[in-house]
């Protein structure tokens, strides 16, 4: 039996709520489980305690048991302190594509032109004013 400590859904709609639950992989995301081990409230703030909350001892457990642990729940695991960072290779996150990097060009090309356009005029401008 493949185990897995994952997130399952509740909540209504566009109001999700989230379970630590330890489930067989078998098992529907939102379906049965075998142990709840926390919760996770993506709509409080970041900096709030409530929004995660774990029974880390029995996460504990159920990784000594050879459970495997999903991406996102790793990842509240390693802000918690529980699982060391893994390096994630991502090289090419952040990077604009290719629409975006032709549109940056291009504001900066205008740009560009307005900033040398007023320099023209500045010395025309100070001969008309005396």
């Amino acid at each position: 039996m493949a185990m897995k400590i994952r997130l399952a859904r509740g909540g209504s709609k566009k109001r999700p709520f989230y379970r630590i639950v330890a489930a067989d992989s078998r098992m529907p995301r939102d379906g049965r489980y075998i142990e709840k081990l926390g919760t996770y409230n993506p709509l409080l703030p970041k900096d709030d305690e409530n929004r995660v909350k774990m029974d880390i001892e029995r996460i504990q457990h159920w990784l000594g048991q050879g459970a495997q642990v999903t991406d996102r729940v790793s990842r509240m695991l390693e802000a918690a302190g529980v699982l060391e960072k893994k390096n994630r290779a991502n090289p090419k996150k952040g990077e604009p594509h290719q629409k975006a990097k032709e549109r940056a060009e291009e504001k900066a090309a205008k740009a560009a032109e307005a900033a040398a356009a007023p320099a023209e005029e500045t010395p025309a401008e100070a001969a008309t004013a005396e």
